[in-house]
């Protein structure tokens, strides 16, 4: 028998509390919901939604601190992709998504994002563009997990950036089209587009 959205969400945070990454329940809302996208999920979200706003989390930000043993990345030659680690505040696009298509959309984003528990999620409250409120899901980075790499410096960043190649892709790929994707929303990160820069201008053995 096929499971249903929501016993594919037990399942997986059953699996990640007996590895000792127990994380908080999340209900499926009745109603529609937001979703906070900052990396990957500006570009390609691939669930359905309604609506979309450009959006302000103030208390995180946007930085290359989760090592990636899969999809950018091997165990033998780890990559990096992006977290929410605390402090500071980012851009990014909320969505929000039919209640209709709530629990199939809240499992999909557990499977493609809650694999290996590096993430913690949690209902984040922002502004729009407009200075509206908006509570949307989330995903933040767990600093005790053994993939967090938040305490990096710009070089070793970089270079973990230069060789990572996973399933989905190169990290510099991946970099790239996030500094571009803001920069079509005008939303600038400056500490990426240096970040960019050094990967493209440095060579790393």
């Amino acid at each position: 028998m096929t499971e249903t959205a929501s016993q594919r969400i037990a399942t997986l945070e059953r699996r990640l509390a007996q590895e000792g990454l127990k994380r908080p329940a999340m209900d499926i809302p009745r109603d529609d919901y937001w979703v906070f996208g900052y990396g990957s999920l500006m570009w390609d979200p691939g669930f359905p939604h309604l609506e979309v706003r450009a959006t302000r989390l103030h208390g995180f930000r946007r930085c290359f601190c989760v090592y990636s043993y899969n999809y950018r990345g091997t165990p033998e030659r780890p990559g990096l992709v992006l977290g929410l680690d605390r402090g500071g505040s980012c851009w990014g696009l909320a969505y929000r998504v039919p209640r209709a298509e709530g629990a199939e959309v809240m499992a999909y984003l557990y499977e493609r994002e809650m694999m290996t528990g590096v993430y913690i999620p949690r209902w984040l409250g922002l502004k729009d563009d407009r200075g509206r409120s908006v509570t949307a899901l989330g995903f933040v980075v767990d600093r005790h997990h053994k993939q967090y790499a938040g305490a990096l410096s710009d070089s070793e960043t970089a270079a973990l950036i230069c060789q990572g190649a996973g399933k989905r892709g190169a990290c510099q790929e991946y970099l790239r089209n996030t500094v571009r994707h803001l920069e079509a929303l005008g939303m600038h990160d400056r500490s990426l587009h240096r970040l960019l820069q050094l990967v493209e201008t440095t060579k790393f053995r």
